[in-house]
């Protein structure tokens, strides 16, 4: 009876440990609580701000997780890839700090007030503090070398300038204009402008100075038709 019942509590022991033993490798490889959670519009306006001040090409997958404040992991899973994240960060760049074009279009009664309005609003956005000057749409591109993003914003800056002219064809059929109006390449120059005004904010150009600027643009527009814009 001795004997069995040293042998039964040394059978004991060894289960004990091993199980100690068991549950000291369950607890090294068992995850350290949860993945942070992060809200993520906040984490997209941080990426919004980054392509903006240095563009689509400088921009690096670190310094995305840098800034938004995640790791790598997290980008992957909330945004997809750097493309995929910098298409989101475009499209709310569109319904927000760059949405004044299309309220422009949408609201002013013709093509003139809609450009008036446009140019004014774009001295005020474009230098606007807290956030870097100029426009997304037109300098994230630069020195890229991805076609599709580089395709992408062209077509977008290009389709502000199909709008336009829609609007001025319009206004020289209504006989806002006059007949003799070239609608294409007054909403080209409507672009060159807004364009224009973009990089001369980059480069420390005031609202006021971007205002006069908008004047000058402004007075080659054609007011001889039935109605003023």
């Amino acid at each position: 009876m001795v004997n069995d019942d040293g042998t039964a509590r040394a059978r004991k022991g060894s289960d004990a440990a091993s199980a100690r033993a068991a549950g000291d490798g369950r607890a090294r490889t068992r995850p350290r609580g949860r993945p942070r959670s992060f809200d993520r519009e906040t984490a997209l306006e941080k990426a919004l701000l980054a392509f903006w001040e240095h563009g689509y090409e400088a921009t690096s997958v670190s310094d995305l997780t840098r800034v938004m404040d995640i790791g790598a992991p997290s980008l992957y899973a909330a945004f997809g890839d750097k493309q995929s994240l910098f298409e989101e960060v475009v499209r709310v760049y569109g319904t927000g700090y760059g949405s004044f074009t299309d309220r422009a279009l949408a609201e002013e009664p013709t093509a003139r007030a809609a450009a008036e309005r446009t140019l004014r609003e774009a001295a005020g956005a474009y230098t606007e503090p807290g956030h870097p000057h100029g426009c997304l749409v037109v300098h994230a591109a630069a020195n890229c070398s991805n076609p599709e993003v580089e395709q992408s914003l062209r077509d977008r800056r290009n389709a502000n300038i199909a709008a336009f002219e829609s609007r001025i064809r319009a206004d020289v059929a209504a006989g806002v204009l006059p007949p003799a109006t070239d609608a294409a390449a007054l909403a080209r120059h409507t672009g060159a402008m807004i364009q224009g005004m973009s990089q001369q904010a980059r480069d420390g150009a005031s609202r006021e100075e971007l205002e006069a600027v908008a004047e000058i643009a402004l007075s080659i527009w054609p007011r001889t038709g039935t109605h003023t814009g």
